[in-house]
């Protein structure tokens, strides 16, 4: 079974999102001796880590040193101005660093853009750079984004996308937040270059009173549209944690989502999209 998206932090290392207010259960140190025993408990054996929205190189050693000490981690996704050129200097400056062989994809905070910056010549240049790298590509973006992105993979087809927690579709707005993601998302999984993460969705449903029932339709909607094939389970711990008591709920939420899956279909969920998406077998 593969993780394929959570984040590690402390608090002493500059994550200033984590300041909000309602963010207090999760603004303390989450390390990997804290999500190891947690991964054993649910038979996770591999995971993917994630930048944690620092937005700066230098976490990036951060991560890979965790890489480098914890067999369970197979991954990282590491942070990229995108718009910015140079990320092939970039990219070879962190394989260069302990633990970066671990390297097997670029994230940028295109969530907290305009929403057709995925638009601009610039960030599809840097996009086909990470191609050239031979690195995914995760989208974390908002579900008016979406439009966006199913341009960018049109545009860039030699470049793997993964769009993280399913476009963060508005799942506490009922009917409407469903409609306008299952809009919106038809055309990006129309590109056979994209991946999705059912990860994050138990955070983008309502904290306290989400159900499995309320995920439901966003699971069966992304596996009608992506396949297992491109489909792939992700806890995104410890922001999960402001949904749930523990690591092992988010799974079984999944689980308790999902509709009837051949075996087939569930190895790949669980575990072959993630490995082969992001290279992890090397």
């Amino acid at each position: 079974m593969i993780d394929a998206h959570h984040h590690l932090w402390r608090t002493d290392q500059r994550y200033a999102w984590l300041d909000a207010p309602e963010l207090a259960p999760i603004r303390r140190d989450f390390t990997p001796d804290l999500l190891r025993p947690s991964l054993a408990a649910a038979g996770v054996t591999g995971t993917v880590l994630v930048e944690g929205g620092r937005c700066d190189v230098e976490e990036a050693a951060v991560l890979f040193g965790h890489a480098a000490a914890t067999p369970e981690i197979a991954g990282v996704v590491a942070w990229a101005d995108v718009a910015e050129p140079g990320l092939a200097d970039l990219v070879a400056r962190y394989r260069a660093l302990e633990g970066g062989g671990a390297l097997v994809g670029l994230r940028s905070q295109v969530q907290a853009e305009e929403r057709d910056y995925l638009d601009r010549p610039e960030v599809r240049a840097g996009l086909a750079s990470v191609a050239a790298e031979g690195l995914a590509f995760d989208l974390v973006v908002r579900v008016d984004q979406l439009p966006a992105a199913a341009r960018a993979a049109q545009a860039v087809p030699q470049l793997r996308f993964v769009l993280d927690h399913l476009g963060k579709p508005r799942i506490r707005a009922g009917a409407e937040g469903f409609a306008q993601w299952r809009d919106a998302i038809r055309p990006l999984a129309a590109a056979p270059n994209v991946s999705a993460k059912l990860s994050g969705l138990v955070t983008e449903a309502d904290w306290a009173t989400w159900r499995a029932d309320d995920l439901r339709p966003y699971v069966v909607e992304a596996l009608e549209r992506f396949g297992a094939g491109r489909l792939m389970f992700g806890s995104d711990w410890p922001v999960c944690l402001l949904a749930v008591s523990g690591y092992g709920e988010v799974a079984a939420a999944l689980e308790a989502a999902l509709p009837p899956v051949s075996k087939q279909e569930r190895r790949a969920l669980f575990a072959g999209t993630a490995t082969e998406v992001y290279g992890l077998a090397r």
